[in-house]
């Protein structure tokens, strides 16, 4: 899903960001039309902090996954 991130004009001192969690779908004439799905607000230091935790665990993933690959390139032989 695509994200649309842009600075949220806010009357604190905490700066805030608003995220479009955006859907592409086919139009009747077959092109790409993306629609927000939902759209977030939230302080930018929370935002940051959520990224780089989502990013850590993406990055275990791949870790995990490539241990799997040689596993099976083991058993292939």
């Amino acid at each position: 899903m695509a994200k649309k991130i842009a600075e949220k004009a806010s009357s604190s001192e905490v700066k805030k960001v608003s995220i479009k969690h955006l859907k592409t779908f086919k139009n009747a004439s077959g092109a790409d039309v993306e629609v927000v799905d939902w759209q977030d607000t939230k302080p930018v230091d929370e935002a940051i902090s959520q990224a780089e935790a989502e990013l850590a665990r993406v990055e275990a993933k791949v870790i995990e996954l490539k241990a799997d690959i040689v596993e099976y390139k083991k058993i292939k032989g």
